[in-house]
């Protein structure tokens, strides 16, 4: 059994002269992390790698829900595959990971995200927003062979305002 927990990056501010991988948090984007990362709590998930794309306001949402779930004594890996927007890097990515590793969170953008848990997901999603979380569960002992899983766990923002 294979599970990702996908987190999609928090909202972002535009307001800096920045280029695209250094864009901070918003406080929007921190508080909805927040929110999200302790709603998950009641899910136990207990990754055994976490990877996150290297751009700030994903590895900044990675830090908050590591802090909050795990009080940072879990590996966090940075990524450069996971900087995808199309989702086939990212596929690629979980498709080579090291089979040892069973449950395992991802950080990282949309359309990316969107496509993929609805491509690999039991569950339409018309978008995952940011500081969105979904799980899926895959009944498979090789991360080459996900393909149809099951959606366990949504969590976005919006529904614990």
């Amino acid at each position: 059994m294979k599970e990702i927990t996908f987190v999609r990056h928090a909202k972002s501010s535009w307001r800096h002269n920045v280029g695209d991988r250094e864009r901070p948090l918003k406080k929007r984007g921190i508080n909805d992390s927040h929110l999200v990362s302790n709603s998950f709590k009641e899910a136990n998930f207990s990754p055994e790698a976490i990877f996150t794309s290297p751009a700030v306001r994903a590895r900044k949402t990675c830090k908050i829900f590591v802090e909050n779930l795990y009080k940072s004594s879990i590996d966090v890996r940075i990524e450069e595959e996971i900087y995808d927007f199309g989702g086939n890097q990212l596929i690629n990515f979980i498709k080579s990971l090291d089979n040892r590793l069973n449950k395992i969170m991802v950080f990282g953008h949309n359309h990316a995200f969107t496509s993929i848990v609805n491509a690999f997901g039991s569950r339409y999603i018309d978008n995952v927003p940011t500081s969105g979380l979904v799980k899926i569960s895959f009944d498979v002992d090789d991360w080459n062979d996900i393909k149809k899983g099951v959606t366990t766990l949504i969590i976005f923002p919006r529904d614990l305002k």
